[in-house]
């Protein structure tokens, strides 16, 4: 029998609406800001629309540059952004999900040794390694290039450890019956473990891609050409104001705009995301 706690749902419910107030508010402001003048915006921060609507979103992604103080295109860095979390995420997830295959279904030699070493790189994150990263990136040539923007970024330990821990609910039975009915190491990988793997696979997506969108300090290193500019770079920029006015409409559209891929995926993703970190028996 459960037990009936009005008050007790009454304040979990306050406790949701507020978190979503709270995340919720400063987006409205956002998007309350881009329908008002710079003048209007300056004097005050607007609770309501203004009178220039939303037609600031059309400017900014036909023209050629964002702002007065940006010549590449909000167009630009949108795909530029886009690439990179594509490339990072297929990447991570392809050398992973080889790498827990590897480690699990195939003996070798110190193949301990080599998983806890693969673990052992959750403790060296981009910003502790990222000066001989850096050089290494330097030393083959692909700074302002995509493949200097990506591969660095590339090798996921996080992913191999929870492809690994999937792939250990295996059971014998499966892999003997596998066996039986002639499929080698590769059949077995592409027609059983990759189809009971696409909502860990799912669920690792959604992760990754907003890993690989937000980006930032790794791109601001290494590129210098405003043609690899992503889209978080270059809200910076049109920030970073020397001399000038800061065209806070603008900014709040672009960001605005920044939003919006990483938010969809996780809506078209919310089903698989949810069943790959809870279905854990399957």
């Amino acid at each position: 029998m459960v037990e009936r706690r009005p008050l007790f749902h009454l304040f979990c419910h306050f406790i949701l609406i507020a978190g979503i107030l709270s995340v919720a508010f400063p987006v409205w402001i956002a998007l309350v800001a881009t329908t008002h003048s710079n003048a209007e915006f300056a004097t005050g921060s607007p609770i309501w629309f203004g009178s220039q609507g939303f037609s600031v979103f059309k400017e900014i992604l036909s023209q050629a540059g964002t702002t007065q103080n940006s010549a590449i295109s909000i167009n630009r860095m949108l795909f530029n952004s886009l690439v990179m979390a594509l490339i990072i995420t297929i990447g991570k997830l392809t050398i992973s999900i080889l790498s827990a295959y590897a480690v699990v279904f195939f003996r070798f030699p110190c193949r301990t040794l080599a998983f806890w070493t693969i673990f052992f790189t959750l403790m060296l994150p981009v910003e502790v390694r990222i000066m001989p990263t850096f050089e290494v990136v330097t030393n083959l040539n692909m700074l302002n290039a995509y493949s200097g923007l990506t591969i660095p970024l590339i090798a996921s330990a996080t992913a191999t450890f929870l492809f690994r821990q999937f792939f250990l609910t295996i059971t014998p039975e499966l892999i003997e019956a596998a066996k039986i009915d002639g499929a080698g190491p590769i059949r077995f990988f592409f027609t059983i473990l990759l189809p009971l793997s696409r909502t860990n696979i799912a669920a690792l997506f959604v992760i990754t891609f907003i890993y690989g969108w937000n980006q930032y300090l790794w791109p601001m290193l290494i590129t210098t050409d405003t043609n690899y500019y992503t889209i978080v770079m270059g809200i910076k920029q049109m920030v970073a104001v020397s001399d000038g006015v800061i065209e806070w409409n603008k900014i709040m559209a672009t960001t605005l705009i920044a939003m919006l891929p990483p938010v969809l995926i996780v809506i078209l993703m919310q089903k698989a995301f949810v069943k790959g970190f809870i279905d854990t028996e399957k």
